[in-house]
This record gives structure tokens, sequence and C-alpha cells, in this order.
């Protein structure tokens, strides 16, 4: 079939030429083929590129993988290395840890030694202290038992008196000598104060009374009651001042005692307290001529009256001393004149002593002189044979005498 056979197509004004038609027909066919070879030849260049990016991310990975098995190879040489290292240093560090461990082992048990001495000894002595505190404790029973026996002594208006009173004689027995005081005597009224002392120059004696009321003076001290505590102030400022009313009536005695008296109070601490909360009391015993002491007041007094007492008996003895100094003075002028005698008897024998160091002197150098005298053989014979007696005779010739001048 040839092209001129295919009739031409029409369009509208257009006429279509069977040739155009041909070629239109066979774009139309290869169309299809074109665009699967165009598409085969993408898809062959993306493969090559595909496969050139496949080649080169594997040369890559080659790379990568051998700089990894050089790293490896490195790390493996390094980890040996440090291997080794470690290795030296762990058995160093055992080595130090070994020798830290004995030395401290050894400091441990040196230090538990000492400690387990140190316990004993603190063991002992805290045994010692226990027995000592069993001891002391023992010694606080036993004076809590008299603290508690006392208390009840106290608590007895009779035995409190007792106390007191045996405070105050012993305090007077042991300051004054015996004879200078009398306990109990009886007055001219009849009352019985508890001690008189005796006063020099034949004065009246001092009388000391020591009894003192403490019943309202327990409850002051007992009372946490304001009331209570206020009259029982009242109380004993009033048993106070009826005390000293009846010392002065019935121990101050014209002629008979002292003008004053005392009035014992056996505790420091309420010796204290009236002289600071019961100032009219105190003064009221001082217009009535009665002191108010303390046992260390009365002391200090009987210090004073001792050395009073001491005093007169020396004047009373003066003029027996005046008689023994006396004495004693023409005693120590014998001594005088026989010691001058003697120290004479002294001197005559120096004198006599010195004469005789200087004969012995002269015996001495004349001694001295005829030690060194030096004597000469004859001619013609020899020390060994005998000397004529004429020679020895002889004065002259034979005997050369050598003086010796000494200083």
């Amino acid at each position: 079939m040839n092209i001129q056979d295919i009739p031409a197509v029409t369009i509208g004004s257009v006429t279509l030429s069977p040739t155009f038609l041909l070629a239109l027909a066979v774009a139309i066919v290869l169309a299809p083929i074109i665009a699967l070879v165009l598409i085969s030849m993408r898809s062959a260049s993306t493969r090559a590129r595909q496969m050139a990016e496949v080649a080169r991310r594997d040369e890559a990975a080659e790379a990568r993988l051998a700089e990894l098995l050089k790293a490896q190879a490195e790390m493996q040489g390094r980890l040996a290395t440090m291997a080794e290292v470690f290795g030296s240093r762990q058995a160093e560090l055992n080595q130090t840890i070994s020798q830290r461990l004995d030395g401290m082992t050894h400091r441990i048990g040196a230090t538990i030694t000492e400690q387990t001495k140190s316990t004993h000894d603190n063991l002992r002595t805290l045994q010692e202290r226990l027995a000592v505190i069993d001891a002391a404790q023992n010694n606080i029973q036993s004076l809590a038992k008299d603290v508690v026996g006392l208390q009840a002594i106290l608590s007895n208006k009779q035995t409190r008196g007792a106390f007191g009173q045996s405070r105050m004689e012993t305090i007077v027995a042991d300051g004054l000598p015996m004879g200078a005081y009398a306990f109990q005597t009886t007055l001219s009224n009849g009352s019985r104060p508890d001690c008189t002392i005796r006063m020099p120059n034949d004065s009246p004696p001092l009388v000391v009374d020591a009894k003192f009321p403490l019943e309202a003076w327990n409850v002051i001290r007992e009372t946490e009651n304001p009331e209570q505590k206020k009259m029982a102030s009242q109380q004993f400022k009033r048993d106070m001042e009826v005390h000293i009313r009846d010392i002065s009536e019935k121990y101050l005695i014209a002629g008979e005692t002292q003008d004053m008296a005392f009035l014992f109070v056996p505790s420091e601490s309420i010796f204290a307290e009236i002289h600071e909360n019961f100032e009219g009391v105190v003064q009221k015993a001082h217009r009535q001529k009665v002191v108010i002491v303390s046992p260390s007041l009365l002391m200090l007094s009987i210090q004073v009256i001792q050395a009073v007492l001491k005093d007169q008996r020396m004047r009373e003895q003066a003029h027996l001393i005046q008689g023994e100094v006396i004495r004693l003075m023409e005693d120590l002028s014998r001594l005088d004149d026989r010691t001058r005698k003697l120290q004479s008897h002294f001197l005559a024998a120096s004198k006599d002593v010195e004469m005789i160091i200087t004969s012995s002197d002269k015996l001495a150098k004349r001694g001295a002189k005829i030690e060194a005298m030096e004597f000469e053989t004859p001619a013609g014979r020899t020390d060994g044979e005998e000397v004529p007696s004429r020679a020895v005779e002889s004065r002259t010739g034979m005997l050369k005498l050598r003086v010796v001048d000494e200083d």
C-alpha cells in the first residue's frame, strides 16, 4: 500500500495530506516507545548513579572500617598498656595497702593494748573510788542518823536547851582555866544561871544564859504562808522580850553579878537573822543590859576575859617576878665575874703556850743544825776501818763542823 493510496482528510478548512497523517500516525505509534526508551535511559542513569553512590558508600564504609580497625588495634594496644600499668599499679597498691594494713593492725593492736590497760587502770581507780564512795555513803548514812537524832533533840525543848547549854559549856571550858568559871551556881535570889565567869580584880562574876526560845523561830523557818510567818515573827519577838526581861530581873543583881549578862544564841544564822530582822529586840536587850552573843562572839569574849585574867595574875605576881629578876641579875653578875676570871686564866695560859711554842721552835732549829753536821774520815783509812780513839778525842783536824744558816 502506497502513501498515494491514502486519502486526504479535511478538517474544517484545513486539509491534511496523507504524508502528514502518516507522520502523525508514526509519531503517535513511536511516542510510547520513545517514552519507554527515555524512561529506560533515565532509569539506567539513575541506577548508574545509585550504583556509583553505593560504590562510593562502600568505599567510604571500607575506609571507615579500616579506620575503625586501626583505632581498635590502637585501642587494644592502649588497653594492653593500661592493663600492664594497672597491673603494676595494682600490685604496688596491694603492697602499699598490705603494708598500711600491717602498720594499722600493729597500731590498732598497740592502741587496743593501751586502751585495755587504761581501761583496767580506770576500772581499778573506779573501784577504789566506788569503795571510797561506799565509805562516804556509809558516813553520810551515819551522819543522817546523827542529824535525825539531832533533829529529835532540837525538837524537844528540854533536850534543845541541854544542847545549847552543852555547847556554851564547851566554849567556856575550852577558853578559861579551871576555877575561872562555874556552872549552875545558885545566886542570892535563888536563881541558877547556866554559867558564871569570874572577873579580874575581885569584880562580880559575869552571867551567861544558854536558854533560847526556838519554837516560833522553827515556825518562821518552816512555814511558807505569809500570815503564819508574820504571826510567828511576832510570837518570836514576844518570846525574846520575855526571855530578856527574865534574864535582866533574875541574873542582874547589884554587887553580886556584873551589871550586864550574856544571852547565848547557839547558831550563827539565828544570831544574824535577829540582828537583821529584829533590830527592836536587840535594842531592847541593850537597854536592859543583856548582850546577845553567838558562839563566835562568846569565844571572842572568853579569849578577852582570859587575857585580862592572865594580865591580872601577872600583876598580882609582879613582886615575885621582880624578886626573881633581882636574883637573876645577881646570878648574872656572879657569872660575869667568873667569866672575867676565866678569861684572865685563859690569857695567862695563852702566854705560857706562846712561850712553850717559842722554846719548841728554838729546839727544832738547833736540832736541824745538828742534823746538818758532816763527819770527815782520816787520810789512809777507809770507811770500814776503825778510827783510833785518840783521833776521835781530838777536837781539831778530825772533826769538821759545817754551820748552816737558817732563816
